[in-house]
C-alpha cells in the first residue's frame, strides 16, 4: 500500500487527500496539522467576525452542514487526520518526517511514500512596541476569530485600529463598524487603500465610500508603537502622525510563504519566499509536492513569480496535486491574479496587472476608464459600474481589469469574463467583441466589457484623447482651466453656478450648431455624464479646428465617486 503524508489540513490539505482517496481508495493518506480546528474557510473569518456567519461551525461545515472533523474524514473520506501535531523535520533521502505531539510533547518519525506541503502563509507581524499585548490580533485562524468577536462582544471594546488597508484590513474595518458600530480607524502606510490591488483612482472610490460609512482613513501613515499593558491590554495606537486611541488592534500587513520546512529540508524557494513548484505542482524534490498559500507561482500577464494566498487557487492545486500523486496529467499553469473583495455597498474586483504594475514589469500600459449601468440603462434595478482596462500600447494585448459597483456578482463576472481570457494573450479586439449573455435585467446590448475595450482602442488609435478623473481634478484646482459640459441645461446648472464661467454649459444636440461658443484658444476639458458624449463632442470639435481637449474619462459619474465635495451641494 502507498503511503502519502500531507502537512497542513486547512484548504489544499484536505482537496488533495480527497482526491487521492476517490481516485484510489487503496492509498493510505494521513494529513498532520498544529491546530485542533481543521478543514475551514479561513476567508470567511471577516464575515464570522461581522455577524454574516453565525457561528464557527458554519465555516467548518459543508453544504450539507456536517463538521468537517476528524470523525468526518476518518468515517466518510477514510483519511487519518492528526491534530495538534508538528512536523519538525523533513529526512528527504530516508522519506520521513519526524513529528512533535503538542499535547505531550512525544516524538516520531513517520515514512512517506509521496509528501505534500500544504503548510499555508504566516502573518505579517512587524516588530513594533506592544504587538504582545492583550487585544492585538492578527487574523489567521479560527482561534483569532472567536478572541475577536468574543471580547467585542462582551463589551469591552469602543473603538478599534486597523493595520493594513488590504483585503483583509478592509473586510475587517467593515465587520467591526458595521454590525458593532465600533468607531473605527484604519492606518495604511501607502498613500492608497488596496495598494497592490487596484490603481490609484479606483481605490480612491473604495476611500470614499468607507468614510461615507463612518470608518476613519488614514493614509501615509505608519505605525510607530501599541500602548497599554500586561493588565489594562491595548489603549492606543501611535503613529508618526498622532495617537489614536483604542482598545483593540487589528493587525492586516499581509501573509509571507510558511516555507520554513522547505528551506529546512533543502527544497528551492522562490524570490517571493514561496515554496517553488512545476505546472505538476511537484517542488525541487519529485516526490514532495507543495500547494495553497505556501508556493509561489507564475503570473500569467507579466510572467513573474507571485505569492497568491487565495482559498480558491488552494482548493485547484489541491485537486491538480492529488490527481498527480496517483496517475499524472494535470497541470497548474498559474494565476493572472483574480481578486474580488466585498467593501460595504461595493463589490470591487481585479485580474491582472495596475498600471504601475504592468510599467514595472516592462509594459507600456494604457488604459480606459468607463462608468456605465450594470443592467440596461431603462431597468429598474440598474446601478453603475465603474471599469478600468489596461492593455500594452505596442501588442494591445490585455494586461488588466479593475471594476466596482453596488451589485457585486455583476462586478465580479465581468472582471471573471476578462480574466479567462487573459492566460490566452487576449487583446482589446478580443475584449471588444467578447459574446456575453444578454438580457436587460442583466446586461446592456453593448456591456460595459465591451465598451471599455472600445474606448480603450479609441485611445490608442488618437480618436480620444483622455485625462483621467484624478489629474482633471488637479488640474481645474489649480489651473483656472475651463469646463466644457455637454449634458442637459437642468443637470448642468448647479456645476455653472458653483464654478462660474469655468464651467461652460452647451448640450450635446446644440454643440454643432453653438460651436462659435466655445473657446478655440485654449485647453478645454470635457465632460458628460459618464464619457461616451463628450468624446463625441470632442470628436466634433477637433473636426471644427478645436484640438486642445481632453475627455474627462468617466465623467461626473467618476467625478461624484472620486471627490464628493467638488459636486455641487443640493
Amino acid at each position: 500500500m502507498k503511503k502519502v503524508v500531507i502537512i497542513g489540513a486547512v484548504a489544499a490539505g484536505p482537496k488533495v487527500a480527497a482526491r487521492i482517496k476517490r481516485l484510489d481508495p487503496t492509498w493510505d493518506v494521513l494529513v498532520i496539522d498544529r491546530d485542533d480546528m481543521i478543514s475551514y474557510g479561513g476567508c470567511g473569518i471577516p464575515y464570522y467576525v461581522g455577524g454574516d456567519v453565525n457561528d464557527l461551525e458554519g465555516l467548518r461545515s459543508t453544504s450539507a452542514h456536517v463538521i468537517r472533523d476528524q470523525t468526518y474524514f476518518k468515517n466518510v473520506k477514510g483519511v487519518e487526520i492528526l491534530t495538534r501535531t508538528e512536523v519538525v523535520s523533513i529526512d528527504r533521502k530516508g522519506k520521513t518526517i519526524r513529528v512533535r505531539r503538542l499535547n505531550d510533547g512525544q516524538e516520531e518519525e513517520i515514512t512517506y511514500d509521496k509528501l505534500v506541503l500544504a503548510t499555508g502563509s504566516t502573518p505579517v507581524v512587524p516588530p513594533l512596541e506592544g504587538v504582545t499585548l492583550p487585544g492585538v490580533s492578527v487574523v489567521a485562524t479560527l482561534h483569532h476569530a472567536k478572541t475577536i468577536k468574543d471580547k467585542i462582544a462582551a463589551g469591552q471594546v469602543s473603538s478599534a485600529v486597523v493595520i493594513g488597508g488590504g483585503a483583509i484590513g478592509l473586510e475587517m474595518a467593515e465587520a467591526l463598524t458595521d454590525l458593532w458600530g465600533l468607531e473605527t480607524t484604519l492606518v495604511e502606510m501607502a498613500d492608497q487603500l488596496l495598494p497592490s490591488a487596484l490603481g490609484a483612482d479606483m481605490a480612491l472610490l473604495v476611500q470614499n465610500h468607507m468614510e461615507e460609512k463612518d470608518v476613519r482613513i488614514r493614509l501615509r501613515e505608519r505605525v510607530t508603537r501599541i500602548v497599554g499593558s500586561a493588565e489594562s491590554g491595548v489603549t492606543a495606537v501611535e503613529t508618526d502622525k498622532g495617537t489614536l486611541p483604542c482598545e483593540l488592534v487589528i493587525m492586516a500587513v499581509g501573509v509571507r510563504p510558511n516555507a520554513a520546512l522547505a528551506v529546512q529540508a533543502g527544497l528551492t524557494v522562490g524570490r517571493a519566499g514561496g515554496i517553488v513548484v512545476d505546472q505538476q505542482m511537484r517542488t525541487s524534490d519529485p516526490d514532495i509536492y507543495a500547494g495553497g498559500d505556501c508556493v509561489e507561482l507564475p503570473h500569467l500577464v507579466s510572467g513573474q513569480q507571485v505569492h497568491m494566498p487565495l482559498g480558491s487557487l488552494a482548493n485547484r492545486q489541491g485537486r491538480v496535486i492529488g490527481t498527480n500523486i496517483v496517475r499524472g496529467g494535470e497541470r497548474f499553469k498559474g494565476t493572472v491574479g483574480s481578486f474580488v473583495v466585498k467593501v460595504f455597498d461595493l463589490g470591487v474586483a481585479r485580474a491582472g496587472l495596475t498600471v504601475a504594475q504592468a510599467a514595472a514589469a516592462g509594459f507600456d500600459p494604457v488604459h480606459a476608464v468607463v462608468v456605465q449601468a450594470d443592467r440596461a440603462h431603462f431597468y429598474p434595478s440598474m446601478e453603475l459600474m465603474y471599469m478600468k482596462l489596461i492593455a500594452d500600447r505596442k501588442t494591445r494585448r490585455i494586461l488588466g481589469v479593475e471594476a466596482l459597483g453596488a451589485q457585486g456578482d455583476a462586478v465580479k463576472a465581468r472582471v471573471d469574463a476578462v480574466a479567462a481570457l487573459m492566460p490566452g494573450g487576449a487583446d482589446i479586439a478580443d475584449i471588444s467583441n467578447l459574446e456575453v449573455t444578454y438580457a436587460p435585467p442583466f446586461a446592456s446590448a453593448m456591456d460595459i466589457v465591451n465598451s471599455a475595450a472600445n474606448s480603450l482602442e479609441n485611445i490608442l488609435e488618437g480618436q480620444q484623447t483622455p485625462i483621467d478623473v484624478m489629474d482633471f481634478l488637479s488640474c481645474f484646482k489649480k489651473n483656472g482651466i475651463k469646463v466644457i459640459d455637454v449634458r442637459s441645461a437642468v443637470q448642468s446648472t448647479p456645476f455653472v453656478e458653483k464654478y462660474g464661467d469655468r464651467w461652460i454649459n452647451i448640450p450635446q444636440e446644440d454643440l454643432a450648431c453653438r460651436i462659435d461658443e466655445v473657446p478655440g484658444d485654449e485647453p478645454l476639458l470635457l465632460i458628460c455624464g459618464s464619457g461616451p458624449r463628450s468624446y463625441e463632442a470632442q470628436l466634433l470639435l477637433r473636426s471644427h479646428g478645436i484640438a486642445d481637449t481632453r475627455n474627462i474619462q468617466g465623467g461626473v459619474g467618476m467625478v461624484k465617486r472620486s471627490d464628493p465635495a467638488f459636486m455641487p451641494q443640493p
